[in-house]
């Protein structure tokens, strides 16, 4: 046997290591070649001896290796010929001809994205992007993060000369979207400590973790906004450059080999732009690819950028470093003036060429030329593997779980279970929102100003005639109520939704764990609404059960509200529009209601509808309360004369009423029907109003399993509906 030792290894900083132990050791059968370890401890400057061992473990012979004079490894991200284009639908086809009379196919136009483009990227160094817009920067970008689906995109991308997987991708990896998708009530701290707690491996601790996140803090120049909340239109919080400095700092928590920026710099001023791109220098030196598309760059933020690719219509007009730029205009024959602004006029020279009528055509075969005569080779490079386990080794954390870069196992896909998920998202979710208590405190106002509202009217029901038809109202009243009430929901998915597709987008957690955290979060809310309405309905109406009457009241109103949620949550999944998402939501609560069976009997609802009335949420609530107020065959809602109520004998004397009962129990050959005589019980009331198949508890049950079911369809939306690719 034949292994290495390694003793007291050092730092960077001379200090041991945070996240490897004081010594490693690793055997290798004897009699192979001294491959390179994979664990970072093994690579730390310092001696180290190689021992050869027999079988028994009995030394044979040592030999010292010196770690710090093996192969130079560092990280070259190549892409070669990309290409990429879409079909674009004509606008108002009319009769088969544009709108200039040209005829025109139905499948539209093929536009190019990406023509041939090809270049290079290594760690340490910035490689910008730019060209007008429209000239596929943020496409190429999104090409080189693996966020278009493969057979759109041809041409080949290698890391190190080796094709990276998806799954590699995404463990070495980080894209910083364009927008800055927080939640706005956290601070600065607790966002980058739960995208910590989300990306760095479980086998760090909560220390380990805290560590991190006060490093990156530093690192991205945030250590004076660290306990400030984001903040959004309607609360204060830190400056837009430190928003976005935050933004970046979620996705490379977890210490990233190659880092992806779509326009990082847009939108802010020139100071916070330029730290922005000095706090993405300090990413870079410290052994990262970064890689970002920018519009207009100032000068000082070219002179922090090692590489530029300048796109004109999703082709190369120019790849090199930016100190180059005046040589090759030169050779072009557009040589930059002394006092010119290089870049400025660089694409300001592209622009006028690309409204030429030849176009960028001749810049771009000059730049494939051009290239040729100045290509630089890159030198010796090493495996992947080699170049992962060396970038460890200096103390990066990459995804913090590679055991093996060339096997499928190097990493798992998550790197939290799935209970630990659910724990962490609930945990951000509550106090997220508990530092908007506004939001719910709304909502529970209106529900308990229905509820007011509705006893005030109904206040203290009789059992005639007239209370059932007032009994029948309210009910039905009160259930669309708190459907129309689980409105809101809508909204709140919605100002998530970008923040789950890019956190899911690399595995930060299960989509599961998003829709169960999410309803468990709700629920507590939920239950508070419910309780409210019951109680200040139920006893000021005087509806009929006493305490267990209320307590099946309560629960058919949780779930209602339950299911209401669940329904609105489903929509906000499939629906990504908040002005087409509430008419779409309004529009089928109104045919819930309509079908519900108070507007018009099931058995009077015509056969080609009745799908729908069992389809209807409202329903099974509705007919559960109906069940608990009237399913008593001793309670009597109708007596003697009070049939006529609501009838033109109505205003009859009473003692006319009396001899029409008699006369009308001589008429049916029936016993003497006099005014204490019960002519219409609950019972009676249930069987006019189509109610007999279902039992109050199988309403129940079924109104909380609509719930769960349109909590299965969510998921099921989240998981088909955000892919985060380009088609």
């Amino acid at each position: 046997m034949s292994r290495i030792v390694a003793e007291n290894i050092p730092s960077a900083n001379g200090s041991s290591s945070l996240f490897y132990p004081h010594s490693v050791e690793i055997i290798a059968a004897a009699g192979v070649d001294l491959p390179l370890p994979t664990l970072g401890q093994l690579f730390k400057h310092g001696d180290y001896v190689w021992e050869t061992t027999t079988g028994d473990g009995t030394p044979v012979g040592e030999t010292n290796i010196d770690v710090t004079k093996l192969l130079p490894v560092r990280f070259v991200l190549s892409f070669n010929n990309l290409t990429y284009s879409v079909k674009v639908r004509r606008k108002m086809p009319l009769l088969g001809f544009s709108a200039a009379g040209t005829p025109v196919s139905g499948d539209g136009l093929t536009k190019t994205l990406l023509n041939d483009v090809s270049g290079e990227a290594r760690d340490g160094e910035i490689l910008a992007v730019l060209g007008a817009s429209g000239s596929g920067k943020s496409t190429l970008i999104d090409a080189l993060a693996s966020r278009i689906a493969k057979g759109s995109l041809q041409g080949n991308i290698t890391l190190n000369d080796e094709i990276l997987s998806s799954r590699m991708l995404k463990a070495i990896s980080a894209y910083v979207m364009q927008h800055d998708l927080l939640f706005p009530m956290l601070t600065v701290e607790e966002t980058l400590m739960f995208a910590a707690e989300f990306r760095l491996p479980r086998t760090l601790s909560k220390s380990q973790k805290r560590t991190r996140v006060q490093a990156l803090i530093d690192q991205l120049g945030l250590r004076n906004a660290a306990k400030t909340v984001i903040g959004d239109e309607g609360h204060r919080g830190v400056s837009g450059g430190e928003r976005r400095r935050v933004s970046i700092g979620i996705d490379i928590i977890h210490d990233p080999i190659v880092l992806f920026l779509d326009e990082p710099t847009s939108g802010l001023d020139s100071t916070s732009a330029f730290m922005i791109v000095k706090a993405l220098q300090r990413i870079a030196q410290s052994g990262s690819i970064v890689i970002m598309s920018v519009h207009q760059p100032s000068y000082r933020i070219i002179g922090l950028v090692d590489r530029l690719i300048i796109l004109s219509n999703g082709r190369t007009v120019y790849s090199g470093v930016p100190t180059n730029l005046s040589l090759y205009f030169s050779d072009f024959g557009h040589p930059i003036p002394e006092k010119e602004n290089k870049l400025e006029f660089a694409l300001d020279l592209i622009w006028e060429l690309e409204e030429s009528l030849e176009g960028t055509k001749r810049l771009v075969e000059f730049n494939k030329s051009w290239q040729k005569r100045h290509w630089e080779p890159n030198g010796p490079s090493s495996s992947l593997k080699e170049a992962i386990s060396v970038s460890i080794s200096r103390g990066k954390l990459v995804s913090g779980v590679i055991m093996d870069v060339g096997s499928t196992s190097m990493a798992p896909t998550f790197a939290n279970p799935f209970w630990k998920e659910i724990v962490v998202l609930s945990n951000r979710l509550i106090r997220n929102s508990s530092r908007m208590p506004e939001v719910f405190g709304i909502r529970l106002t209106a529900v308990l100003l229905t509820g007011f509202v509705l006893a005030s009217i109904f206040w203290q029901l009789d059992n005639s005639p007239k209370g059932i038809q007032e009994r029948l109202g309210f009910f039905v009243f009160a259930m669309s109520t708190t459907f129309y009430a689980c409105t809101d929901a809508f909204a709140g998915f919605l100002l998530e939704r970008y923040i789950f597709v890019r956190e899911t987008a690399y595995n930060s957690y299960r989509r599961l764990s998003y829709v169960t955290s999410n309803a468990l979060v709700a629920l507590p809310g939920l239950i508070v609404l419910s309780f409210a309405f019951s109680t200040t309905t139920f006893w000021a109406i005087g509806l009929d059960g006493g305490f267990s009457g209320f307590i099946f009241y309560f629960s058919i109103i949780f779930a209602s509200f339950w299911s209401g949620s669940s329904l609105v949550t489903f929509l906000s999944g499939v629906v990504p529009h908040l002005r087409l998402g509430y008419p779409i939501i309004v529009a089928v609560l109104a045919f819930f209601l309509l079908f519900s069976g108070f507007f018009i009997n099931r058995d009077q609802i015509p056969a080609y509808w009745i799908w729908f009335h069992y389809m209807s949420l409202i329903k099974y609530p509705y007919e559960a309360v109906l069940r608990n107020e009237f399913d008593n065959p001793n309670e009597c809602f109708v007596r003697g004369i009070q049939i006529f109520d609501g009838t033109p004998l109505e205003a009859v004397p009473e003692a006319m009423k009396v001899r029409l009962l008699r006369s009308l129990s001589d008429t049916l050959g029936s016993s003497e029907i006099t005014s204490s005589t019960c002519l219409t019980t609950g019972v009676d009331v249930l069987k006019k109003q189509g109610i007999s198949d279902l039992s109050k508890w199988n309403c129940l049950f079924i109104t909380l399993a609509w719930g769960l079911f349109f909590r299965v369809l969510f998921y099921f939306s989240l998981l088909l509906g955000s892919k985060n690719k380009r088609a």
